[in-house]
């Protein structure tokens, strides 16, 4: 059984996928970049910027899933640029003040948008 995940508070689907989705006791965002969710429009700016705003998308998705960020288990974040892991990694961290989820951190060519950076998470329901 699967459920979809469409809220305002994340930005709307600029393709055939969705916000989220529930299967199995899980719940699977799909990868955000820095888009305002009121505008869809790309939020530019430097990495603290876009991974702030990145964050607030998760955490509206999330919480329009059921859950919120302490339901987090794993992430998966993408960078432009792997120089700029240490500011992506002080913002995020602001987000998982306590046991932190599972990660992997990759540098990949080009991200949707040309974005900084992209993140995609996990939770349990």
């Amino acid at each position: 059984m699967k459920g979809v995940v469409l809220t305002e508070k994340g930005p709307k689907p600029i393709g055939p996928y969705s916000q989220a989705v529930k299967s199995n006791g899980f719940l699977f965002a799909s990868g955000q970049v820095s888009l305002d969710p009121r505008s869809n429009e790309f939020v530019a700016g430097d990495i603290r910027q876009q991974t702030e705003r990145v964050m607030e998308n998760i955490k509206g998705i999330l919480e329009a899933g059921g859950v919120n960020l302490n339901h987090v288990v794993k992430t998966t974040v993408f960078l432009k640029d792997m120089n700029d892991f240490a500011a992506m990694n002080e913002v995020y961290g602001k987000f998982f003040l306590a046991a932190p989820p599972a990660r992997s951190t990759v540098q990949v060519a080009r991200l949707p948008k040309d974005a900084l950076v992209e993140i995609e998470v996990i939770a349990s329901l």
